[in-house]
């Protein structure tokens, strides 16, 4: 597996990472707890150094088998987690969505610090932006916890550019970790531009259009109520059938690339900056080595050429998110 550092730091990690969320949040039904930690050891055993997790997946049973899991491997592999949503210490939510208070952040670190088992974390977001709080104060809370040794780098999530300066001027950002895909391509209008200038890394989730780049559902798939994407715009039949020309478009180059459209969509993200590391999520062993094999493709200048002008000729139909959640999002 190919290495990446994300922006100026030295923060290195393989070329794609790993999104855990999957394993126990958000797209039920989830796999058996040892058939995770073979997976996730699995993932080890290729190449894959990047792992994410959040406190509120679960909430917590996602760092506690994270911690688990990876145990073995200390050293060898980067964790990544985030702070910043309401939750009590039994797990239940707060009166508030979102909380990223000073107090707050050193309460949450040192929880995932116990689950996680460890006593550094690598690479700490603020999951979402909090409105009540200045990023000045949650950068400063960061800063403490890296003198402290508690933390090794910061990040940001779902952050506007105005709020990524902001905190990077307090403390040096490492990466922003936010949706970016061939089928959402918001980010390139202010926030890549943005982290290049800053030399911040960018870490990619839902890399694969949760599930429909990949070519392998159609607008006749359903989804159970308890997963996401069930309440999402982009998932409905009539949506689905539109969006399948975007589909349609990967299915024709990855035949050229002897490839499948999950690579190519991958691959496509690791094309435009040497400091994007997307980290697809999966539940299967076959899925996880075929978004590892995404490193191996080359597209050339013409190939992307050829991806930029026919994805001109294509509209994704339905927004990315219901609407009260993606007022969360951003700022």
């Amino acid at each position: 597996m190919q290495k990446r550092k994300l922006g100026n730091s030295n923060l290195e990690v393989s070329a794609i990472g790993l999104g855990c969320m999957g394993l126990t949040f958000s797209y039920a039904p989830f796999p058996e707890k040892k058939d995770s930690i073979a997976l996730l050891r699995a993932s080890v055993e290729r190449g894959v150094t990047f792992f994410d997790t959040a406190e509120v997946y679960g909430p917590f049973n996602n760092e506690e088998l994270i911690g688990e899991a990876l145990a073995p491997f200390r050293g060898q592999v980067v964790i990544a987690t985030k702070f910043g949503f309401d939750i009590n210490p039994d797990g239940s939510r707060g009166p508030k969505p979102v909380n990223s208070h000073p107090e707050h952040i050193r309460q949450a670190v040192e929880g995932s610090l116990k689950r996680l088992k460890i006593n550094t974390i690598d690479l700490y977001y603020q999951h979402r932006v909090d409105h009540e709080v200045p990023i000045e104060d949650v950068a400063g809370a960061v800063k403490e916890l890296i003198q402290a040794g508690k933390v090794k780098h910061f990040g940001l999530s779902e952050a506007g550019a105005k709020t990524i300066r902001r905190a990077h001027a307090v403390h040096p950002v490492t990466a922003l970790q936010s949706e970016y895909s061939l089928w959402y391509r918001t980010p390139e209008a202010e926030i890549i531009p943005t982290l290049e200038e800053l030399g911040i890394g960018f870490v990619p989730y839902s890399p694969l259009g949760k599930g429909f780049l990949t070519g392998k559902m159609d607008d006749s798939r359903t989804f159970e109520k308890s997963d996401i994407r069930s309440s999402i715009p982009r998932f409905t039949p009539e949506a689905m059938k539109v969006n399948q020309a975007l589909v349609d478009l990967l299915g024709s180059i990855a035949a050229q690339k002897k490839a499948t459209p999950a690579q190519i969509a991958l691959a496509w993200l690791l094309a435009r900056k040497p400091w994007i590391v997307p980290i697809p999520g999966t539940t299967k062993l076959h899925r996880l080595e075929e978004n590892i094999g995404a490193a191996a493709v080359e597209l050339t200048s013409e190939d992307l050429c050829e991806i930029e002008s026919a994805l001109s000729q294509i509209t994704v139909e339905g927004a990315r998110y219901p609407e009260a959640l993606e007022k969360t999002t951003g700022l």
